[in-house]
């Protein structure tokens, strides 16, 4: 029986002592005996109180008093008052060992506790000349204090759930997680996490129901582990009178059989890694041969796992289609293909592969593997230097040349050589680095960086030859040197343009040449326009004077002009109204003064070869006249000129040739002072009769072949100009 039970059965007996004494009825004992709580001692004590005032010898100030739980030893209960020849005891009595006198004071002798005794009950006897005069009874209430935090069952749960579990499923039930308070407390819960994403797919359904559920799908591939901290408080959120609990919450969350089967090796195609996709397989067989062995195939042997790692199911493999007559055959478990037969022709087979999970048919995925039917190779390639060293300095961009170390000056290249070519050049032979991202080998055999290498370092790595035809390869060993920067960052930086800059440049170098060549056409056409339109001209067969004449040629010995000639040449021909020399617009010389200058040298030219025949010294300085004279010189025989229409003498009109006056003549009007300049010229050509004489002559001269130089072409006549 426990120490609680004692009491209670030793309280009862004192009352029923008590009522006794008082005279109370054997129906109210037998109440007392049978229904003892606190409640019913309080119905009774107006009964005491009754017995109580009969008499005041002694009494109490409080008979009913409150006191604290926890409370400290000697705490006064209540304060007794008596006459002085009173004396006061306490009744021996169950609860008679927690009360003490200490002189007029009812005190406690040591701490109570509400959880233990909720109320005590003492009486007082007063005694005068040892005779119990009266009796007091005083009935202590003890004060409940918030002394004691909430318990949990288990302050460390551990639960596991599997990766496929239902949102909302109650992964801890209430019973579980609920906190015991010993003060009656009402308890509140809170959840908060250890691991970081831990609240995002578990929480608690309410302040007063503390069941753990799940709020979001878990992944394995993720989290495999979660931690939570449950709060249990006797108090509201933030009293600092309040009590807590806490529990650790550890969540073993367990892999579950979600995936397809993935072929080996495979690409994820997407972030969260739930999807692998195997590129496929190739081989090659020879034509006409059967093969015992399993097909050595690339990137390596047919193989799938169980993405689901932790439950590594069963595989099997099976082929589904593309296996023509036959030839192929699958092991069903380990995947290895071997021949049934060998093949005849030059074909490809395109095999699609199933995997399947031996538990799941459901869970199962494709793959393809082309095997080529090829003539088959006698050599394998193979690398004529077994390592190759090069160098490389840090800094440089993207794609950067390696040099060979023996020759700086020389990219460093490797070469795969293969017999069964007679140059041993294959073209059918690319090339990979294998265990370093850091270089790149072009199919030419060139050693390029593939990134810009930030400091110095010694790199070695293995290089492979790999022939596409036959997938036969080799193997060599590359050791670059990575050589300091020899320019600042900053430097380098700046050699580094990207190619929307490439494009600005090239598109301001563009209009540059575009504005260029404009210019250059514009010149040309203001300083050649004459030269081109005369080519033009005499293309579609009109007679330019401008054909006719070097306006580039002086002779030395005959200048173009003298001052004199030009001074009688042009007031000769204003008195006729003839224009002789007219200012071209473009400011080069007129076509006149050339056309003078071939008069007199052909002037001179055929009096010196008069004199040749009398036997004259050529080299003498002799004057040379001008034809355009009005002079005429009958005494001199073999002398001839020419003079215009209007001044021909009627009596000598038998020794003279007419030549048409072919000037037009100019009318002084607006529109002739609006004519382009190209028209001024040409009229300023055309319309001098010197001029049409000597284009005639030499036209013809030109086109009869038979005629000599000098002579006449009606006559054959030699000319004296």
């Amino acid at each position: 029986m426990g120490e609680h039970a004692s009491v209670t059965i030793r309280r009862k007996k004192w009352w029923i002592t008590f009522a006794q004494r008082r005279g109370l009825p054997s129906a109210s004992r037998m109440a007392i005996s049978n229904q003892f709580p606190a409640a019913a001692l309080l119905l009774l004590l107006p009964l005491t109180q009754v017995h109580a005032q009969s008499t005041t010898e002694c009494s109490v100030g409080n008979e009913k008093p409150t006191i604290n739980e926890n409370n400290l030893w000697g705490a006064v209960v209540t304060t007794i008052t008596m006459k002085p020849d009173v004396t006061v005891t306490i009744e021996n009595s169950s609860d008679s060992r927690w009360f003490a006198i200490n002189g007029t004071e009812l005190i406690l002798t040591d701490s109570l506790d509400y959880e233990t005794e909720n109320v005590l009950l003492v009486t007082l006897l007063c005694w005068k000349e040892g005779i119990e005069v009266n009796s007091v009874i005083v009935l202590v209430q003890v004060g409940n204090l918030n002394d004691n935090s909430p318990v949990f069952k288990e302050t460390n749960i551990t639960v596991k759930v599997p990766e496929d579990t239902k949102v909302n499923t109650i992964i801890i039930p209430e019973d579980t997680v609920t906190a015991s308070d010993a003060d009656l407390d009402n308890v509140q819960y809170e959840l908060t996490a250890i691991t970081p994403e831990a609240l995002d797919y578990f929480n608690i359904h309410g302040i007063n129901n503390p069941s753990i559920y799940l709020r979001k799908t878990l992944d394995y591939d993720k989290y495999t582990f979660m931690q939570l901290i449950l709060y249990a408080r006797d108090g509201t959120p933030g009293n600092a009178d309040g009590n807590t609990a806490t529990a650790t919450i550890n969540i073993d969350i367990q892999q579950a059989d979600t995936k397809p089967p993935w072929f080996q090796p495979c690409t994820f195609i997407n972030a969260d890694k739930k999807v692998c996709i195997s590129s496929g397989y190739i081989g090659r067989v020879n034509i006409s041969e059967k093969t015992t062995e399993p097909l050595m195939l690339k990137p390596g042997p047919l193989f799938a796992i169980d993405p689901d790692y932790t439950l590594n199911e069963k595989i099997v493999y099976s082929i589904v289609s593309g296996n023509k007559d036959d030839v192929f055959l699958l092991n069903s478990d380990t995947g290895n293909i071997t021949m049934n037969k060998a093949a005849n022709t030059t074909d490809v087979f395109i095999l699609h592969v199933m995997a399947t999970q031996a538990n799941n048919a459901l869970r199962y995925s494709f793959t393809t593997v082309e095997i080529k039917v090829i003539t088959k190779s006698s050599h394998a390639p193979y690398f004529e230097n077994s390592r190759y060293t090069g160098t490389v300095s840090a800094g440089l961009a993207t794609l950067s040349l390696v040099m060979d170390s023996k020759a700086p000056s020389i990219p460093l290249k490797i070469f795969a050589a293969d017999d069964d070519f007679p140059n041993k050049l294959n073209p059918q032979i690319t090339y990979n680095i294998q265990n370093s991202s850091d270089f790149t080998v072009t199919r030419d055999g060139l050693v390029l960086t593939n990134t810009m290498l930030q400091s110095a370092a010694t790199i070695t790595m293995l290089a492979t030859a790999t022939d596409e035809e036959s997938l036969q390869e080799a193997n060599t060993v590359i050791t670059v040197e990575v050589t300091p920067s020899t320019g600042t960052k900053d430097e380098r930086a700046n050699l580094r343009y990207t190619a929307q800059d490439m494009a600005a440049v090239g598109a301001t170098l563009a209009v540059c040449l575009l504005i260029t060549l404009l210019g250059l056409g514009f010149i040309v056409r203001k300083q050649c326009r004459h030269t081109i339109e005369r080519l033009v001209g005499k293309k579609r067969g009109e007679d330019l004077v401008e054909d006719l004449s070097n306006q580039g040629y002086q002779d030395d010995k005959n200048p173009l002009w003298s001052t004199k000639d030009n001074a009688s040449l042009r007031s000769d021909t204003s008195e006729n109204s003839t224009p002789v020399v007219k200012q071209q617009s473009n400011g080069f010389l007129p076509p006149e003064p050339a056309v003078e200058s071939s008069i007199a040298t052909a002037s001179a030219t055929i009096k010196g070869g008069e004199e040749n025949k009398e036997g004259k010294d050529t080299d003498s300085d002799k004057e040379v006249k001008s034809i355009l004279t009005k002079d005429r010189k009958t005494a001199d025989d073999g002398y001839k000129a020419v003079w215009f229409k209007d001044e021909i003498d009627p009596d000598t009109k038998d020794d003279v040739v007419v030549i048409e006056d072919q000037v037009e003549e100019e009318v002084d009007s607006d529109e002739d002072k609006n004519e382009d300049d190209e028209e001024d010229e040409q009229g300023s050509q055309h319309g001098d009769p010197v001029v049409s004489f000597i284009l005639d002559r030499a036209q013809l001269q030109a086109t009869d072949g038979n005629l000599k130089p000098d002579q006449d072409a009606d006559t054959g006549d030699d000319i004296l100009l």
